[in-house]
């Protein structure tokens, strides 16, 4: 590898580390304010990240070389592995008696946004910890959606260009500079933030709750600070608002911003919004009726929960209101394929996402016609763009990597003693980067930390590929990747 390139991996994985550190005296802050001893845990921890973080950049600072697809490459895998490791530290040394693996778990889990946890007994641990788990999925969906905007389409593996989303003419750009849509960015995901925390504060969430909420929600993350999550507040006011705001931050963010910022309704008219939407609505009140039906429960209180858990589901934030893998089979299996499909691009959703399926439907369409009519050209459109052939190549590769992987990572789990609902779940909820599985184990109201330390680390690699696209990481597999 160009030692020039390797240097500025180093130095930019040590800016990582100085910023992460820094974040860290804010869970040390919380647990000084509650009174609990684990503040010191977090200052030792920031401590210790930032002068080996400073070393490291003072030693590796320099000019950098010329941005290529290998050291973009490089660059998403190596920030990634840094955020896990050093978020999973101070996990580690807390008083949670968690080993290395469960504490990477952890990490990783949170700034994926999946939202599964290793950890029993959220209600009686630290005030700091549960702050540092949320503050690691609220940064996550920062960097998620920044990767799913500008990173991914430009090495072709994922995503969908923000110009090319926000309108059908790529000539008319909304923003003239990349700096003036981050300030914006900023401004739209710190702003549903706060909306999203007055909201839970309003309906009856304490300060603290409607805090750490607010951040895995909009992250669509699902971390919660009670073991029962959303359960523990028997409030279908604070449901409702949890599936707005969930849907919400499963669209677009770059349609968000244009929306917002420019009031330009056109923006909404996006083909992943209303497939996304519609395939919501369709397993919220099926999933709703079918458990009015089956089980006698009031049809309004069941469209509450149906909606909210089916929002969270396909959103891939992860919280449950109640166990539906009770409301009968229809409603597994229900919730097992929409783990599979996600929100939209540039979102801070995760699995497969709604533009794949309006492009995928496309090229199925396009295939039939030509069997018909074998000489005549077709086009494969995505809403009035046509999608030129190495994003359809991309797209297929995508799709054969994503099962090719839920099958490898579920005869592993399998081979490790799990059972079929257990393995093939585990595996889609976190490549998917949903949260629960099926099953009483690692379901709605399950959790992982029954699970031993392979696994955890089998499970944690498919939440990275998951969330960086499985291409973005099967690439560095590659031999020719790594000649000159």
């Amino acid at each position: 590898m160009n030692t020039n390139l390797l240097r500025t991996l180093v130095y930019i994985a040590a800016l990582c580390g100085l910023y992460l550190s820094t974040a860290m005296l804010v869970p040390a802050m919380v647990d000084l304010y509650y009174r609990d001893d684990n503040w010191s845990v977090f200052t030792v921890s920031a401590a210790m990240v930032g002068g080996i973080s400073l070393t490291a950049a003072m030693a590796t600072r320099g000019p950098p070389p010329a941005f290529s697809k290998r050291m973009g490459f490089l660059l998403v895998n190596v920030l990634w592995a840094v955020f896990s490791v050093v978020g999973a530290i101070p996990l580690y040394f807390a008083d949670l008696d968690l080993t290395f693996a469960q504490a990477l778990f952890e990490s990783i889990s949170g700034i994926t946004t999946t939202g599964s946890t290793a950890i029993s007994g959220l209600d009686n641990i630290a005030p700091g910890i549960l702050m540092w788990r949320s503050l690691l999925a609220w940064l996550g969906g920062i960097g998620i959606v920044a990767l799913g905007l500008f990173v991914l389409p430009f090495l072709r593996v994922g995503g969908m260009s923000f110009f090319k989303m926000e309108s059908s003419d790529t000539g008319d750009k909304p923003f003239a500079r990349l700096a003036t849509f981050t300030r914006a960015f900023m401004a739209v995901y710190v702003g549903i933030t706060l909306a999203c925390t007055i909201a839970y504060d309003f309906a009856g969430m304490s300060h603290f709750d409607a805090i750490n909420h607010a951040f895995t929600t909009v992250a669509t993350a699902g971390f919660s600070t009670h073991d029962v999550s959303f359960a523990y507040f028997d409030n279908h006011a604070i449901l409702w608002i949890s599936t707005f705001f969930m849907t919400v931050c499963s669209l677009p963010f770059s349609i968000l911003i244009v929306f917002v910022i420019r009031g330009r309704l056109d923006a909404l008219r996006d083909p992943q919004i209303f497939i996304f939407l519609g395939y919501l609505v369709a397993f919220a009140l099926a999933g709703g009726i079918y458990n009015h039906l089956r089980n006698g429960i009031p049809l309004p209180i069941s469209l509450t929960h149906s909606f909210f858990n089916f929002s969270s589901i396909l959103s891939t934030t992860g919280y449950a209101s109640e166990d539906y893998t009770l409301w009968g089979p229809f409603a597994v299996t229900a919730a097992f394929f929409a783990t599979f499909m996600g929100g939209c691009s540039g979102s801070t959703a995760g699995g497969i996402k709604a533009y794949r399926f309006v492009i995928l439907f496309n090229l199925i369409v396009t295939g039939l016609k030509k069997l018909i009519y074998p000489n005549a050209i077709y086009s494969v459109r995505y809403g009035n763009q046509t999608v030129d052939s190495e994003t359809q190549r991309a797209i297929f590769l995508f799709f054969s990597a994503y099962i090719f992987i839920w099958v490898i990572g579920s005869m592993a789990m399998a081979l490790l003693g799990y059972d079929f609902a257990t393995a093939t779940s585990s595996v889609i909820t976190a490549l998917s980067n949903v949260g629960p599985g099926i099953g009483p184990l690692i379901g709605p109201v399950g959790n992982f930390a029954m699970m031993n330390d392979p696994e955890l680390y089998v499970l944690s690699l498919a939440m990275l590929l998951g969330r960086l696209e499985v291409l973005t990481m099967l690439v560095l597999l590659v031999p020719i990747f790594w000649r000159s």
